[in-house]
């Protein structure tokens, strides 16, 4: 077996032959003199073999470490002349038309993007963060594209901060397929018209069936002037955070209004009060009933608070519309004016609440998505740039798998 034939199968170096190499010692590199398979010219639009016209200058391509050596491919590429499409740059098999890395390399560092830092991934492959970065978004936008968004039936509207002074991103779901499908720049109502005016075509648009956000009056307007054919639904996370609130406000009511000796019976009711009944235990509850002589208005607030838990059991809308109503009487008789205020958000959106029981939609896919959105931004310390932030998104939570864009043929791992 030749020295050029062993490397070649060494490298596992596909759709490419080896006919020499160099090692420069000082540098630790080792210079792979390469060709296309078959002599290439090939056109890169119709894969036509062509008549070459042209010899361009010798290009060098970056591949992956071997045993601390760093690898490169050099090769000088030919101009041809296509019957149908001109003239044109034979296709570099091992790389894209533009780049200055190889396939290899590519797949390498989309993958080590997934799992760690840049600044890791970047002393791995033997980069500057910032050559690694400028590398990295090149590749996602090239992977990406062209691409379409297919498919979509059921949506989630977040948002969420990537940078301090409020700067925020708008994230749209697919909460079918968990995955994200677009992010903005902003939050309101400009930035999520972008989405449906820019993205989607109408007929996407009255495909969507269903939809889920929090009571942010810009999503909701949003989703109901462009999907009309999607039955909205208020996230319950959001609709049970601002009943705790609520109730949260009337101990604090309370804690101020209350005298030091009583301040100490009201002292470690914050968690209790946010608790879920199935969550606590026979304790807790003494402790609560307690304030039935001790605190009423604490005690009615939870009381409140327990019985609406049944909304969410019920599984007809009709039984689920006569409860909502019966309890938002209840709610306002009781005198507490944090309560009272929840009612009206209630009665507000009670249309889009009820939807939840037909559906039982929520955002709950969406929230565990941004959970991995916020796990990338805190692994990196926050980003600079909103594109840089972006790029990350796709790549770990995308509706396209990224790194399976490369040709298997150039997988190391």
């Amino acid at each position: 077996m030749t020295a050029n034939k062993f490397i070649q199968r060494f490298l596992r170096l596909k759709g490419l032959f080896v006919y020499s190499f160099h090692f420069r010692i000082r540098d630790k590199t080792l210079d792979l003199y390469v060709k296309p398979y078959k002599n290439g010219r090939l056109c890169p639009v119709c894969n036509r073999r062509c008549k070459i016209v042209w010899v361009l200058k010798e290009r060098s391509w970056r591949d992956i470490v071997v045993c601390k050596w760093t690898v490169y491919f050099r090769y000088s590429p030919r101009e041809i002349i296509c019957p149908t499409h001109g003239r044109k740059q034979e296709i570099i098999p091992w790389a894209d038309a533009h780049s200055r890395i190889t396939y290899r390399l590519e797949y390498l560092m989309l993958v080590y993007c997934q799992i760690m830092t840049q600044k890791a991934a970047a002393m791995l492959l033997g980069f500057s963060t910032s050559t690694l970065s400028n590398h990295l978004h090149r590749s996602i936008t090239r992977i990406r594209a062209g691409h379409r968004i297919r498919g979509l039936r059921s949506i989630g509207i977040d948002e969420i901060s990537y940078k301090k002074g409020k700067k925020y991103a708008t994230l749209v779901y697919d909460l079918e397929r968990s995955r994200v499908v677009w992010v903005g720049k902003g939050k309101g109502r400009e930035t999520i018209d972008i989405f449906f005016n820019e993205t989607l075509s109408e007929h996407q648009k009255k495909a969507i069936k269903s939809a889920s956000c929090d009571m942010s009056a810009a999503y909701i307007g949003a989703i109901e002037h462009h999907c009309t054919n999607a039955v909205l639904v208020l996230d319950r996370f959001h609709i049970v955070k601002a009943l705790n609130k609520a109730v949260d406000d009337v101990r604090k009511e309370q804690w101020r209004e209350a005298s030091d000796c009583n301040r100490k019976m009201l002292k470690g009711l914050r968690w209790l009060l946010y608790k879920h009944s199935s969550n606590r235990s026979k304790s807790d509850s003494r402790v609560l009933n307690a304030l039935q002589k001790g605190n009423r208005r604490i005690h009615r607030a939870w009381v409140l608070k327990d019985e609406f838990e049944q909304f969410w059991d019920y599984q007809y809308p009709k039984s689920a519309k006569r409860f909502l109503e019966g309890w938002m009487t209840t709610a306002l008789k009781s005198r507490l004016e944090p309560i009272r205020e929840f009612v009206k958000t209630l009665r507000k959106h009670s249309h889009r609440i009820i939807t939840f029981i037909g559906t039982r939609l929520t955002n709950a896919i969406a929230e565990g998505l941004n959970r991995i959105v916020k796990i990338v931004k805190n692994r990196a310390s926050g980003f600079r740039t909103f594109e840089a932030f972006t790029d990350l998104i796709y790549l770990t939570v995308g509706d396209v798998d990224i790194p399976a864009q490369i040709s298997s043929d150039f997988r190391t791992i």
